[in-house]
């Protein structure tokens, strides 16, 4: 059996906002903004050269869940200090990275709603 991840829901308050923080400063790819009725909407963006993308929507039965509570979403990326620096450049508030050893490294950062998100370097196989 095969499962693929594709899409997480990100909830948040404001689309229009989200969709330009995860557009323009983290550099995700906006892949559909789209109004099939008059009560729904769904913006779905993509991290470069990743295979699953978030969705934001409003009226969409059963993907209601209370704004910023999503922690610690994982970007994996190859230089963490590089991506970081690209990302604050494009003003995104980031921490400071934490070296656990062993190649392994974290630094986090939250969208305007709150939701967390983590990117990791791990060490070459």
């Amino acid at each position: 059996m095969e499962m693929k991840l594709e899409l997480v829901p990100v909830p948040v308050t404001d689309i229009d906002r989200a969709k330009t923080f995860y557009a323009e400063q983290v550099g995700f790819k906006l892949d559909h903004d789209v109004r099939p009725s008059a009560t729904v909407r769904v913006v779905q963006l993509t991290p470069p050269g990743s295979g699953c993308s978030i969705v934001m929507s409003e009226g969409l039965f059963g993907l209601a869940m209370p704004v910023g509570c999503l922690r610690g979403l994982h970007l994996v990326v190859a230089d963490i200090a590089q991506v970081r620096a690209e990302l604050a450049g494009r003003g995104v508030p980031m921490g400071e990275i934490q070296d656990l050893g062993g190649g392994m490294k974290y630094v986090g950062f939250q969208d305007p709603d709150g939701n967390t998100w983590t990117l990791q370097e791990m060490p070459p196989k």
